[in-house]
């Protein structure tokens, strides 16, 4: 039996905006992804616990409200500590260009700012996991 992807997508802080990261969601489900969406307002410690919980693949974060990099300097160190480094990090929202270097430095290596085309996530994360 093959192992499909398995992704959590999270809202951080409190962004109170989901449409998106529910299209997202659907999107990687029409791929043949298993998401786990947390649904609105998570904390660090919520999205670390999940993700180790879930074993998942991929831990991705939703943010539109502009907090993405205290909030992602929170979580990188929660996520060393339940020894999620193997797992693939991706962001996605509104980011600006000058936040991309900072988010890399904090171990997110998908960056996909508003209006990122949904093949193009879907096709970094196939391209970034391995599954057995």
């Amino acid at each position: 039996m093959s192992h499909h992807i398995k992704v959590l997508l999270a809202k951080p802080g409190l962004d109170g905006h989901d449409q998106g990261a529910k299209v997202v969601a659907r999107a990687m489900m029409d791929a043949g992804f298993e998401v786990i969406y947390t649904g609105l307002r998570q904390t660090p410690e919520a999205v670390a616990h999940m993700a180790l919980e879930e074993d998942v693949d991929v831990i991705s974060l939703s943010s539109l409200a502009g907090s993405h990099i205290p909030f992602c300097t929170k979580l990188k160190p929660l996520l060393e500590a339940n020894g999620l480094t193997d797992k693939l990090w991706v962001i996605g929202g509104n980011l600006p260009a000058q936040d991309h270097q900072a988010l890399r430095e904090l171990g997110f290596k998908g960056i996909f700012p508003t209006g990122s085309k949904l093949d193009d996530i879907v096709g970094y994360i196939r391209a970034n996991v391995k599954v057995a």
